[in-house]
This record gives C-alpha cells, structure tokens and sequence, in this order.
C-alpha cells in the first residue's frame, strides 16, 4: 500500500463502493416506500369509485344478488378483491366485523377496515396474507336502521391488492443496480489500475532523473509530458535542475579561484621565509623581505575575511538589524574615513546630496560596508588623481547611493560577470571578493546593487526600499 499507484486504485474502488452503498441504502428503500405509497393511493381512488354503487345499492335495499354484482364490478374496476364486511354490535357496544361476500377472506384480518369503523372515514393499510403482503383501503358505508334516530356504519367494502408486484419490482430494480454496481466497481478498479499506472510510471521518471541529479548527473532532465501538477512539478524540478548546475559550476570556479587566491600569498610567503633565513642578508634587504610578508600577510586576512563574509551571506546567517538612518550623515561619515586614503592617491572626494534629510529604514553597518567596497573599488582600480563623487537622493519612490570614478571604465565584456567572487577588471591588487560581498548585501537588505561604465566614467549605484 506504500505505493501511490495502489492508493490510487484502492481509492477509486472506495469511491465507486460509496456510491453503490449510498443508492443501495438510499434509493432502494425509498423506492420500496413510494412504490406502496403509490399503489395505496390507486386502492384510494378506485374505494372512493367502487363504494359508490355499493352504498347505492344498500341505501335502496337491493336484492342480495344485485348486492354482489355491485361488489363484482367495484373489483373488476378496480382491479383489485373487493370483501364487503358486516359490522354487528356486540355485548357493551363491541364492534365485530364479518364477512358479508365473498365468505371467504384468505385468511385476511382487514385491520384497516375496523379502522374505518372507529374513524369514520376511508383508513387504509397492510398485513401480511397468505402470499404475501397486501395493501387495503376501507370505506364505510352508513345507513340508517328501522327505528334508529341517526345513520350508522353498516358494512365497509375493503378493496385489497397485492403488493408482491411492489416486492417483485423493488427486487429486479435492487439486483439491476448490484448487477451495475459490480460492472462500476471492475470499471473503477480497471480505470484505477491504469491511471494510477500512468501517474506512477511519470512519477517513476522524476524520481529516476532526481536520483541522477543527487548523484552529480546534471546532464538529467525533467520532463514536463503534460500540463498538469505533475507537469508543473517537472518544470520546476528541471528549473531547480539548471539551478544546481550553474551552482555547482560557480562552486567549482569559487574553489579553483580561491584556492589560486590563497596558493599566491602562501608561496609568496613561503619563499620570503626561506630568504629571510639566510644569515647574510643586510638589514635593508631584510627590511624590505618583512615589509613584503606584512603586505602578503594583509592580503591573506583581507581575504580569509571577504571569503567569511561572503560564506556568511550565501548561507543566510548574517543577521540585519535595521532602524531608521539618516543617509546623508552616513555619507558624509564614510567618506572623511577615506581621507588619508585620497592623499595617498592623490584625488579628491565630493559628496553630492539631495535637498532635505534622506532617510529610512536599512541596517547602517551594512550599507557602511557596501559603501566602504565602493569607495575603496574606485580607488584601487583608478590611476592617481582620479577623483571620486559620493551621491545620495531620491528617486523614483527609492533611495539611491552613488560612487562614481572618472577612471578608464570596465571592459564591456567584464560587466555581466563583476560582481562575481574574484573577478577583477585589472590587475590592481584586490581579492575580488568586494563588489560580490556588496552585491549580496544589497540583495539581503532588498534593495540592488548596479554598475554602468564608460570609458570616462563608471558609477555603482546602491538603491533601497524608501
């Protein structure tokens, strides 16, 4: 039963089973019921006809034989037994019921008929005969004795029909439907069977080409035959797919890359160590030698800290904390940090901003961050003196954070892959990792991070939600 095919065939089989017991226990019974109720009513209407000439004829004191014939043809009519009872008085008033033609009542108690003695009235019923059950209807019929003050009940005709007909054919109808009921039921479990084949074969499928995908096979497709849920659900898979594979491709290139990156400073380091062992090395040289493994050194932290960031962030466990920031302050504040940076390099920082407080609500310490990657970007990858404008503003319902250089430009075809982890426009010094870290971060803040470049200029523009 673990499987989705047996399931499927179980349920159309309960289904069709439901269904069956439903109409079984519902219709049946209920059709039984109408049908009597139908057939007591058609015994109504033809004791409502047929009492009419038998009352005639007990008014007028006919004949016996006239008598008879009356009962006669009330039952041809009617198509039904016509016993016409007598009712004499017993001891205390006790009513008993007698039959007047024929004397023969099979067997018949006429129960309906001493009900409409009491009532007064037409009253009907059924009990059981001798084959069978049987409908009845009773009428009285009054007259007035000699000497009697008022009318009173004389004789009551009760007209009686079998009802086995109602039996006969509440029994075809119950043994049609079981009969149909067992075809339904192979049908569903047939139907079933090949449905829930087909879906478990296509199921089968995705599961075949999802193994593969486990396994490192991204050359494995996810077929979508039909445009159904299951169709639906092998698009997405073969999204997902493509997905893992570009994933495993830049992890691939992330791990080739970083460990190019790491391998440089680590031989680098590793020879100066070997040179600095020499005992005949002067102090100048030896001077410089450390001045190189601090510069060797500084590049393997900046590193190893670009590449914990950036881990940190593709797995989802840096945490924002944003309250409302005054962005123009914040601007103002990143840029005075850069001071001893632009004398060194021998330009110029302006700071550009839009009338009236920019303000909203982001994380101050990260757009600081994405800010310093930018400002820090223009400066390692421009030559001295290239001067640097810092913008803040509105725009469009968003904030927006400019740095623009007026450097050379990046290479049109380095664009769609800069802010990929070590991907540098140059050969500056730099781990690669900056522009990738601020485009994450901008991405986690909901915002983006975007670049245009000429070969005069190239502005990085950081917008966020106002």
């Amino acid at each position: 039963m673990a499987s989705i095919a047996n399931r499927l065939a179980l349920l159309f089989v309960a289904i069709t089973l439901a269904a069956i017991g439903v109409i079984y226990m519902y219709v049946v019974p209920r059709l039984e019921t109408s049908l009597r109720q139908e057939k007591l009513r058609n015994l109504v209407v033809a004791a409502r006809r047929g009492a009419m000439p038998i009352a005639r004829a007990v008014r007028t004191e006919a004949p016996g034989d006239q008598l008879r014939a009356s009962v006669r043809t009330a039952a041809d009519a009617a198509s039904a037994r016509v016993t016409l009872l007598r009712v004499n008085r017993g001891p205390g008033g006790r009513l008993e019921l007698a039959p007047a033609f024929p004397a023969d009542t099979g067997g018949l108690r006429f129960a309906a008929a001493g009900r409409a003695v009491r009532s007064g009235g037409l009253a009907t019923g059924s009990e059981e005969g001798a084959s069978g059950k049987v409908g009845e209807a009773a009428i009285p019929i009054y007259f007035t004795p000699q000497g009697a003050r008022r009318a009173q009940v004389g004789l009551v005709p009760v007209f009686s029909s079998s009802l086995s007909d109602v039996e006969g054919d509440v029994a075809l109808i119950r043994h049609r439907i079981l009969a149909a009921g067992a075809i339904a039921l192979l049908g569903a479990m047939l139907a079933g069977f090949v449905v829930a084949r087909a879906l478990s074969e296509r199921i089968r499928r995705l599961e075949g080409a999802a193994r593969r995908v486990a396994a490192g096979d991204f050359s494995a497709r996810f077929v979508a035959d039909q445009p159904d849920e299951i169709g639906r659900l092998a698009e997405e898979l073969d999204d997902m797919q493509r997905k893992l594979a570009e994933l495993d491709s830049a992890r691939k290139r992330f791990i080739a890359t970083a460990s190019h990156e790491l391998r440089t400073p680590l031989f680098s380091l590793s020879g100066f160590l070997e040179l600095l062992q020499d005992e005949d090395l002067d102090d100048e040289t030896r001077e410089r030698f450390l001045g190189q493994l601090r510069e060797q050194v500084d590049r393997l932290v900046t590193l190893a800290t670009g590449l914990l960031d950036l881990s940190k962030l593709e797995a989802g466990a840096l945490e924002l904390h944003p309250e409302r920031t005054d962005l123009g302050a914040l601007v103002r504040r990143i840029s005075e940090e850069f001071a001893p940076v632009l004398a060194g390099h021998q330009s110029k920082l302006e700071v550009r901003l839009a009338h009236g407080t920019v303000r909203t609500e982001c994380d101050p310490e990260r757009v600081a961050q994405v800010m310093r990657i930018l400002i820090d970007n223009a400066l390692t990858h421009t030559p001295p003196g290239t001067d640097v404008v810092v913008t803040a503003g509105r725009q469009d319902g968003r904030v927006r954070l400019g740095v623009r250089d007026f450097g050379p430009g990046i290479p049109r075809s380095m664009l769609p892959r800069i802010f990929e982890p070590f991907i540098t426009s140059d050969d500056a010094q730099g781990s690669g990792l900056g522009l990738a870290i601020a485009h994450e971060l901008a991405e986690r803040m909901h915002g983006e991070l975007s670049v245009e470049s000429e070969p005069s200029h190239t502005t990085f523009t950081l917008e966020l939600p106002a």
